[in-house]
């Protein structure tokens, strides 16, 4: 909903007004609808104001209470407001009209540093308590909202972006070579694991989940949430956990709504953006609102390529969603001439880092562009719904089927075996043993040579930088998978998931910088606190119930969704299958480019060159459309990336 930004001088030491206002003046590249700013004595704090919810139209931020001598600037929207205002005994006539910082601020007065624990939404926050000479902020339990600082002896300084960071002075922009061995030697989607850190030295972030505090010249973080696994839901039938399901989530799709603008959503063929439209559409109807939706389809000139059960072009299931929930203006996305290729300068500037989604980069941005130009303030997606609300894989169905074997309850293996295969038109025969194994690994690995030449992701990281770093050892640390082959049980890589805050910030710079750039805020249902905690409370066989994968969702949105969406099983949507058609035009200055690379001393110590040798040659200058899937196009387009943003250092 903002930029801000803000400078504290230790020892009293007055502000420069020319520092202040450079802060500021970075963000002058983002629409805005209101600039303010506070300062006294040696404290300031700015706000470059985007107003999406009906309260905060006209809000002036900072705030500063001068009953209270608490002063606040937010990047916030806060999703309990009902059980705030109870717990805060506002007023019944103030609570249409308090603002979501005004809020915060009632809650830091009364629970003083105890405050995120009771805040569910997305923010960035900074307090400026003046009776006791104390900066206090947080970021939201899963990062969705960025706060970057930089310290020394004599000052801290805070801001939603790194750029407005480096317009102050002595502050040098300087690689941080761990940060960026982290990046290169993690294969998957994780930057870093090291989630207090960004790619410059200088700069540190406020990690999900975490409070700082700033006092007498001395800054501490803490975490202030780990999310419970242990409490399990227990309810008398599966039509319980489904009315329970509608009820909490109908409710965190409702809060996600609130906007004086109109409401869009990303929409895809699937289960998660799927059920995001059918609960939002529902509750906009109530506000004589119609729902927006925008889908990334393939290129006109695409041509198939993707085997049977992939579907790159979705729009029969986006289609059959529309129709069925109703209230909707659908809109499907092409962008012709837009490629990954076309658009990494653009999206370095964005991210102001790194980053690995190169292939969605491109769709993510024109759907994000569209939406502003047609005046949505809020684009809703499911992006989180894999580890919450549709929560329930295939493997995790075998494990289930694993532990009833271990059990010995044959009667209901029988029975769920059963509709397992009906549903999956496949032989107990086939499936029994695959059971078996699971259940039993010792006793079946006797008959199974194991596999001692198991794939590896190719080490990216120049093998000098590894030595600086000891970035190996950290990843192990952290419990990283490095190889790109992890055999994690599921509900492990869930918990994981929810304990190791390292998933978390990637998602969360996109959608901050991305709503900075189009004034709009990406909100995400499934991503919702309360949703997690319920989720995470089902017992497991709610997720694989009735022979079906993901069982408990698709239960859930019966007469939500149409039944060719809510109970396929059989394909599966897949983003950016005509990436490289898309870049075909661009292929030799992409080769050259990746050329030079290899040539350039500026990178000679961070990449290792053997393997982007290796990559060039497998993928050739003749490309495939099905290299998108290839770890060495992921090679090259990452060695691309991390090129484009050393060179910006000189």
């Amino acid at each position: 909903m903002s930029a801000i930004t803000g400078l504290f001088h230790f020892k009293d030491v007055p502000l420069n007004q020319i520092q202040t206002s450079n802060l500021m003046r970075a963000f002058q590249e983002f629409p805005s609808d209101h600039v303010h700013t506070w300062s006294k004595n040696n404290i300031f704090l700015g706000c470059h104001a985007q107003w999406i919810t009906p309260e905060s139209i006209g809000e002036q931020l900072p705030f500063y209470d001068y009953e209270k001598k608490l002063a606040i600037t937010a990047d916030a929207i806060i999703d309990n407001r009902d059980e705030l205002f109870s717990r805060l005994q506002v007023r019944y006539s103030d609570r249409k009209t308090i603002t979501d910082s005004q809020l915060i601020l009632l809650g830091y007065d009364k629970w003083r540093e105890e405050l995120p624990k009771y805040l569910i939404g997305d923010f960035a926050f900074m307090i400026w308590d003046e009776k006791r000479q104390k900066l206090f902020g947080a970021r939201d339990f899963s990062g969705a909202r960025t706060l970057y600082f930089y310290r020394d002896s004599n000052r801290f300084a805070f801001s939603t972006t790194i750029n407005s960071l480096f317009s102050l002075p002595s502050i040098e922009k300087k690689l941080n070579e761990d940060w960026l061995a982290e990046f290169l030697a993690i294969p998957g989607m994780v930057e870093a694991v090291d989630t207090q850190s960004t790619a410059y030295q200088s700069i540190h972030q406020i990690p999900p989940s975490h409070s700082i505090s700033v006092e007498y010249g001395k800054v501490s973080l803490l975490r202030y949430k780990v999310i419970n696994y242990t409490d399990k839901l227990r309810l008398k039938s599966n039509a319980e956990y489904e009315e329970a399901f509608q009820e909490i989530f109908q409710k965190a799709v409702t809060s996600r709504i609130r906007t004086y603008g109109k409401v869009g959503s990303q929409l895809s063929g699937g289960l998660d953006s799927g059920s995001v439209v059918s609960f939002a559409a529902k509750a906009l109807q109530k506000e004589e609102k119609q729902l927006h939706t925008f889908s990334y389809i393939p290129e006109e000139s695409f041509i198939d390529w993707t085997p049977y059960y992939f579907v790159p072009d979705e729009r029969p299931f986006i289609k059959e969603t529309v129709n069925h929930v109703g209230n909707i203006n659908d809109q499907y996305l092409d962008l012709p001439g837009k490629s990954p290729l076309t658009e990494v300068d653009d999206f370095l500037s964005i991210m102001e880092m790194p980053y690995k989604f190169f292939d969605n980069s491109f769709w993510l941005k024109g759907i994000n562009e569209q939406a502003h130009k047609e005046g949505i303030k809020i684009l809703l997606n499911g992006a989180r719904g894999n580890y919450s609300i549709s929560w329930g894989s295939r493997t995790l169905t075998v494990d289930y089927y694993a532990s009833l074997l271990k059990k010995l309850k044959w009667i209901q293996l029988y029975h769920d075996l059963g509709m397992y295969c009906k549903n999956f038109k496949t032989g107990k025969s086939r499936v029994l043993p695959i059971v078996t194994k699971k259940a039993f690994p010792m006793a079946t690995s006797l008959f199974v040579k194991a596999n001692q030449n198991e794939y590896q992701f190719p080490m990216l990281v120049n093998p000098d930088l590894v030595a600086r770093t000891n970035v190996f050892e950290k990843l192990k640390e952290f419990e990283m998978d490095i190889t790109g082959n992890s055999n994690e049980k599921p509900n492990e890589e869930r918990m994981k998931h929810f304990n190791h805050l390292y998933s978390w910030n990637k998602s969360g710079t996109a959608s901050t910088k991305l709503s900075l750039r189009y004034a709009l805020w990406d909100r995400d249902p499934t991503n919702d606190l309360r949703i997690i905690r319920f989720c995470l409370a089902i017992p497991d066989e709610q997720y694989v119930n009735s022979g079906m994968e993901r069982s408990l969702i698709r239960r859930a949105t019966k007469n939500y969704l149409p039944d060719k969406v809510r109970l396929n099983q059989h394909s599966r949507g897949i983003q950016g299958a005509d990436v490289i058609n898309r870049m075909q035009s661009d292929w030799p200055k992409f080769m050259e480019e990746l050329k030079q690379l290899i040539k350039d001393p500026r990178v000679a110590d961070l990449l290792n060159m053997k393997v982007i040798k290796n990559a060039m040659t497998y993928i050739g200058e003749s490309p495939r459309p099905e290299y998108i899937f290839n770890d060495h196009f992921r090679i090259l387009t990452r060695s691309l990336v991390v090129y484009r943003f050393i060179s910006s250092f000189y």
